[in-house]
């Protein structure tokens, strides 16, 4: 069947589609069909719904994650960086860590408080020097040489007579002398009734070597069982020499670094047989009992 007016493959399609009816699908088809464009609804959404959902979770890390690492070459400013917190239990360093003042220079030390005993053959002589034709009336009940020995002084002796009077003689070597003026007189100064203690002559004197000799003597009543010596300020106490109810101090004392180039004062303190401190020199101006 030729058409000369529509004779074109164009036309006759054209002239086809007009003369077929479109095909008319079954019920069945048309459901499945139907049912097909709802599922591919629902995947869309739940497809949708996890794109989102990725997002949501990736975002954290995004603004968390690191800059663009700067390429070698450009000069990109470095962001501000703060100090870092100390950890827990880290060591911080505060007011007790610092290094501690140092303690004050000590202004002496009692380098020795020892003594060794005087042989008798020199104990006769140094008594001789020192008191004369009297020697013979006194007995020694002391004689030690000092921890240290100054120009003039290296020892002490002291001795007693019958009727209970002391001296005391300062040895150098095998000569004996006296600060008192007569020696023998020395035991009658501020005694009397009531006293516990009484003391006889006490110096300080350069020893060399930056050195100090300290000495001191005296006797003591029969209530006092120990007598001690502290010196300065320092509370420490250092027995004395004690026998026949006299006693001697005697120490070795090295002035400190603080400027004071001298001796401390010395403090006797006496004890009675329960331990009992029943004299301070330091805190009581006389040596007499207290009033009953």
């Amino acid at each position: 069947m030729s058409d000369p007016t529509h004779d074109t493959l164009g036309d006759r399609l054209r002239l086809l589609g007009t003369q077929m009816s479109a095909p008319t699908l079954p019920a069945a088809e048309i459901r499945r069909r139907a049912d097909r464009r709802r599922h591919r609804r629902r995947a869309l959404g739940a497809a949708v719904a996890c794109t989102a959902a990725a997002l949501c979770l990736a975002l954290p890390s995004v603004l968390n994650s690191p800059g663009p690492q700067q390429t070698p070459g450009t000069q990109n400013s470095p962001a501000p960086q703060q100090s870092p917190e100390p950890q827990q239990g880290a060591a911080t360093s505060d007011a007790s860590s610092a290094p501690a003042s140092p303690a004050p220079p000590a202004a002496f030390t009692v380098t020795s408080t020892a003594t060794v005993p005087i042989e008798a053959g020199a104990v006769a002589g140094i008594l001789g020097t020192c008191l004369g034709s009297d020697a013979s009336r006194y007995h020694a009940v002391i004689a030690v040489r000092t921890p240290v020995a100054s120009s003039d002084t290296d020892g002490v002796v002291v001795a007693v007579d019958s009727a209970g009077k002391y001296v005391q003689c300062e040895t150098k070597g095998s000569s004996g002398s006296s600060m008192s003026a007569p020696p023998t007189l020395i035991n009658d100064r501020l005694w009397g009734a009531g006293h516990r203690i009484e003391f006889f002559d006490g110096f300080s004197a350069p020893a060399g070597a930056g050195q100090y000799l300290s000495l001191g003597a005296g006797h003591y009543t029969s209530e006092v069982a120990k007598v001690t010596v502290s010196y300065g300020d320092d509370p420490t106490q250092y027995p004395a020499v004690m026998a026949g109810g006299a006693f001697v101090h005697t120490a070795a004392i090295t002035p400190g670094s603080n400027g004071n180039p001298f001796s401390p004062v010395s403090y006797v303190h006496a004890f009675n047989a329960d331990g009992k401190e029943i004299y301070n020199q330091k805190t009581q101006t006389a040596a007499k009992n207290t009033p009953r």
